[in-house]
């Protein structure tokens, strides 16, 4: 049982280790290295949890462990991944533009601290979710990497894509907006929570087999699915405000 009180904080330390390496790799200019690594820093992410719901261990030290692995996988290399798409158009001036995405970063840790102070997010979420805007984020970066002469990539290459997404994410992130989770619980009798997630299953699944079909970039996926997600969110608030 000892033993077992140490494998989620084992896992968390893999999420924290998938994103160390994805800055470094960032840096060196092998996003498409950095973004699968984060991936993998969100399957870890996932599993921390489960793991220590089924042998029923938790201790404050793993929680903020998990906050501070989630910081450098969804916070920081995101932001890294942005900075190093917008460098390529921005070598001769206005370098100061690159930064930008790095209020991401800020972003991301407040909202990791709020997070687990604020008790109200046990099902669903009070603003976005730092993994959620880290996929968005990552995988518009790494489709800019992998497809370098794409429109989407001269757009992010420019002075206003990136910043302003950055900027977007990062007030997304704080705001009081709530955000929709796929955690089930029985009888919750909600069915417009049950709605958002069906539509959000449905376009995940025509973005796949669009994607499949027209032999596009996996990253898309990604990309269309979180996009997607943050639109449901936004459109259910101001239908219903």
């Amino acid at each position: 049982m000892r033993i077992a009180r140490h494998i989620p904080n084992t896992i968390t330390s893999m999420n924290l280790i998938s994103g160390v390496l994805g800055v470094i790799f960032c840096l060196q200019g092998r996003t498409d290295i950095a973004f699968p690594l984060m991936c993998l820093a969100i399957v870890f992410d996932f599993f921390d949890g489960m793991v220590a719901r089924l042998l029923h261990v938790s201790s404050p030290i793993g929680k903020e462990l998990d906050s501070l692995a989630d910081m450098v996988s969804f916070g920081v290399l995101p932001s890294v991944m942005m900075y190093s798409a917008m460098l390529p158009g921005h070598q001769d001036g206005l370098k100061i533009l690159c930064y930008i995405p790095l209020f991401l970063a800020a972003m991301s840790a407040l909202r990791l601290a709020k997070f687990n102070l604020d008790e109200r997010q046990s099902l669903d979420f009070i603003g976005l979710a730092t993994p959620t805007a880290a996929l968005l984020a990552g995988s518009l970066a790494y489709y800019t990497a992998i497809h370098p002469d794409s429109a989407l990539a001269s757009l992010a290459s420019g002075h206003y894509l990136l910043p302003a997404l950055a900027i977007g994410l990062g007030l997304l992130l704080v705001s009081e907006i709530p955000m929709f989770s796929f955690k089930f619980k029985k009888n919750t009798g909600d069915v417009i929570r049950t709605w958002k997630q069906t539509s959000l299953l449905t376009i995940v699944v025509i973005a796949s087999l669009t994607v499949l079909l027209l032999h596009f970039n996996w990253s898309l996926i990604i990309l269309a699915s979180t996009v997607s997600y943050i639109l449901i969110n936004l459109l259910f608030l101001i239908r219903h405000s």
